[in-house]
């Protein structure tokens, strides 16, 4: 008797539980996953990738052709500004100037000859001025006078000519045989060196690069590409924020400098070279790194903020007890995506998800849900920036400590957690 008693007592616990299960999942008591309300600090940011460079570099090539005869820089070897860093052999630039030089004797010596020459030939015609003074000689006999030494002046001329012209001969062989020195043109560390001794330069055509010299790598400047849909939220003076492999663990700290107005187009992707400047006084950071950037477009503290989900998150018909647009029109409000009264969507400059945007001129409007009882209730409100998790809110009547719904956990769900129409997407 017992035992058929305890078999009803159980049955009927059975029949209980599953009415109790069943009536809650067609009554008002639906799960809801929500996120409390908090204030805090929310920073939205424009990342990019960018390569570190020194802020001057300098490539020291050659102009004369010859055969590289001493070396006296290496890699990461400091240079002073007219310190000699290597040496082509000059064995035939030495034998050209002394051959210009001997040219210049040559020239010289035909200058001396030549005013002897007009020396003669101007005593001669004054003597035959007197005799023909005196009727003594023909007319003749000076005018060849007069013309020999007139020849005589004009050869002088020509010669004098010659010495200036192998005088710039003999400077030009001096300046190739300087030439054959290579010299620093600043003060700085070698950043590469590209030839080694007794190799064969050729100044043809171009000039070969021998030694990539770096200023100064105390100072220096990252270049990033930034997107042309995100370099308008980017000025000059924004802090920059950015880390480099070498040291994952470190953040280092930049400012803007220049935002170069030249595009970049690469496969239809157009964008802009940022140049950021950077301290290096402990010489961490080495040429050619590449640096994950995050340029601070906004920085806001102490703001009411919202995690993204709620801005996602839409309830179903079934949830609502009644359709949602009978919902919203009702409440006084427009169905979350409409266009605003300017026709213009409500997403409209909607920071996408991990791009952070900064705060546009006009409101943006959008839609969060609370419980009320038990039920999830429309929220308008108005939203400013965001970074990529959380999101300022920046007007409508939701109040720091509420709960706003992000996700519902009912059995029944299944477009439940859909993103709304119209609400921001922040793809990170």
């Amino acid at each position: 008797m017992k035992k058929k008693i305890l078999i009803v007592v159980a049955l009927l616990l059975v029949i209980g539980a599953g009415l109790f299960l069943g009536f809650r999942g067609t009554g008002n008591g639906q799960k809801f996953k929500t996120v409390r309300v908090t204030r805090g600090n929310i920073r939205a940011t424009v990342t990019a990738t960018g390569t570190m460079n020194a802020v001057i570099t300098v490539l020291v090539g050659t102009q004369v052709s010859g055969m590289v005869k001493k070396l006296h820089a290496d890699f990461n070897s400091p240079v002073k500004a007219g310190q000699v860093i290597a040496e082509i052999d000059a064995a035939t630039f030495e034998a050209q100037v002394d051959n210009v030089k001997a040219n210049l004797l040559q020239a010289k010596a035909m200058v001396e000859k030549d005013k002897a020459t007009l020396a003669d030939a101007t005593r001669i015609r004054d003597r035959n001025r007197q005799l023909f003074s005196k009727n003594l000689i023909a007319r003749a006999d000076l005018d060849t006078s007069e013309t020999t030494r007139d020849v005589g002046e004009a050869q002088l001329h020509v010669d004098m000519a010659q010495v200036s012209q192998v005088e710039a001969q003999l400077r030009l062989a001096e300046t190739n045989l300087r030439y054959t020195k290579i010299i620093s043109p600043v003060d700085g560390t070698v950043v590469s060196r590209n030839v080694d001794v007794g190799q064969t330069v050729a100044a043809s055509f171009t000039t070969p690069t021998l030694f990539t010299i770096a200023r100064d790598l105390a100072k220096m400047q990252v270049d990033t590409s930034v997107d042309e849909a995100d370099v308008g939220r980017v000025a000059l003076g924004q802090d920059v924020e950015f880390s480099v492999d070498a040291y994952p663990d470190r953040i280092f700290h930049g400012i803007v400098s220049q935002i170069r107005i030249a595009p970049i187009t690469v496969q239809n992707v157009v964008t802009y070279d940022v140049v950021i400047t950077v301290d290096n006084t402990d010489l961490k950071l080495k040429p050619g790194m590449t640096a994950n950037v995050s340029i601070i477009v906004a920085n806001e503290k102490g703001v009411l903020k919202i995690p993204n989900a709620a801005l996602r998150f839409r309830p179903s018909d079934k949830e609502l007890g009644k359709p949602a647009a009978e919902q919203a029109t009702k409440e006084g409000g427009k169905p979350q995506g409409t266009p605003n009264a300017g026709g213009s969507p409500r997403r409209q400059g909607a920071a996408q998800d991990g791009q952070s945007s900064a705060k546009p001129a006009g409101q943006r409007n959008y839609t969060v849900w609370i419980l009320e009882e038990g039920k999830p209730k429309r929220m308008p409100i108005t939203i400013g920036i965001s970074d990529g998790m959380f999101t300022e809110v920046t007007g409508g009547d939701l109040k720091e400590g509420q709960d706003v719904i992000v996700e519902s956990l009912s059995a029944t769900k299944k477009s439940t957690t859909s993103t709304q129409q119209g609400a921001p997407r922040f793809i990170r």
